[in-house]
């Protein structure tokens, strides 16, 4: 589903304009990108929870000369879906 697709939808379900879906499915986006940017937790219930995770440093090889490199520890996204979701999409 692209965002064109997901906005459509909203804006069928709610009963809304394509433009006001729009404008909450953007805002929407834009609040779960800052709360993440702080390191927040952002649970949704029935949805699942999006978290900031630090990921450690580790070595690792470039695969073009074999020559061993340092990856330098990051944040990255991680998403886990509630038992709901998951039940639904078995």
């Amino acid at each position: 589903m692209t965002k064109a697709e997901l906005i459509a939808k909203v804006a069928t379900e709610a009963g809304v304009t394509k433009a006001s879906a729009e404008r909450c499915v953007n805002a929407f986006v834009k609040a779960l990108t800052a709360a993440l940017e702080k390191g927040e937790r952002v649970a949704l219930p029935g949805l699942g929870v999006f978290n900031v995770k630090e990921r450690a440093a580790r070595k690792g090889r470039n695969p073009r000369t074999g020559e061993e490199i340092t990856i330098p520890a990051r944040k990255v996204v991680v998403f886990k879906a509630a038992k709901q979701l998951r039940e639904k999409v078995k």
